[in-house]
């Protein structure tokens, strides 16, 4: 798989802090402590990361990523009792609007939940 490697760490610091914290938090918790654990462990994270969505060549929309690691993978995070359809769409729209491939949306639920999204451009 796809950054598979990275992935691994990504999900490992993740438990870390779901340990650490419990659950109950809101999710910019969360996505503060995962930033310090992923940053301990020596990857190059971006926080709030801007995403502009065009449409012919002009600007129709933009989010915020929770967190971009290396890169390379795009992080969603959720701090819900169960993730819906509607997550695992914006994550899968972000990897559309960007050149980043591998996404995780990451619950701190009451258990840590993860999912893995692929999305390449060349499949367009």
């Amino acid at each position: 798989m796809k950054y598979s490697e990275l992935t691994e760490k990504i999900i490992k610091a993740a438990y870390t802090v779901h340990n650490a914290l419990g659950f109950g938090f809101l999710e910019k918790v969360y996505q503060n402590a995962l930033a310090i654990e992923l940053k301990k462990t020596g990857l190059d994270i971006g926080t709030e990361f801007p995403i502009s969505v065009y449409y012919e060549d002009k600007i129709v929309g933009q989010y915020v990523s929770d967190i971009i690691v290396e890169g390379k993978v795009i992080l969603e995070l959720k701090a819900v009792k169960q993730l819906s359809e509607i997550h695992e769409v914006q994550l899968v729209n972000y990897l559309k609007a960007t050149d980043i491939e591998v996404g995780l949306l990451i619950n701190f639920g009451h258990s840590v939940k993860v999912k893995r999204k692929v999305f390449s451009k060349r499949n367009l």
